[in-house]
């Protein structure tokens, strides 16, 4: 469901992205469509596994989520969320399912497979079934603005292929 266009929620995406940055991750590339999100994430050290941080993460922008769509009456939308809870998962208290239970990561070790990946995110708006714009660098919810024309859009990150000489290990040289 385009949850995050019906509640007019890419901020709380971007909220998210803040808090990652407090953290001492990086946002490297992005796209919020109307019912899903790409990014590029480099994660520095920490004690927190990437599983954690995502699912965490998909915890945070789900209540977010439901209590916007409360303030601005989604019912529908609300209704759907709530039908989506598994039998177990309702008798442990959850009341909505927002995000899938997964997420794919992949591990970006070259420059080739980081520019496949950066074209699959930046094009995804040119490519969704309601195209959301014809140029990839006109969709506002997205980094390709920056990678293409130096531009901030609505959010600003740090660039992948900048990222050779950040130290992520946590380790003070």
């Amino acid at each position: 469901m385009p949850l995050f266009q019906k509640a007019n929620a890419y901020d709380i995406v971007y909220n998210w992205f803040d808090y990652l940055k407090s953290q001492g991750h990086f946002i490297n590339a992005y796209v919020i469509m109307p019912n899903h999100l790409h990014a590029i994430i480099s994660f520095s050290h920490s004690t927190k596994k990437i599983n954690t941080v995502i699912g965490n993460g998909k915890r945070f922008m789900a209540y977010e989520l439901v209590k916007r769509m409360k303030e601005m009456k989604l019912d529908e939308a609300l209704f759907a969320t709530r039908s989506l809870v598994h039998k177990t998962d309702k008798q442990r208290g959850k009341k909505h399912d927002v995000f899938q239970p997964s997420f794919d990561w992949k591990l970006l070790e070259s420059n080739k497979f980081i520019q496949q990946k950066l074209d699959y995110i930046h094009n995804n708006p040119v490519r969704y079934r309601e195209q959301l714009c014809t140029q990839a660098a006109d969709y506002k919810h997205s980094s390709a603005l920056q990678y293409i024309h130096n531009k901030i859009s609505a959010y600003e990150i740090k660039s992948v292929f900048e990222m050779t000489d950040v130290n992520l290990s946590g380790e003070n040289y």
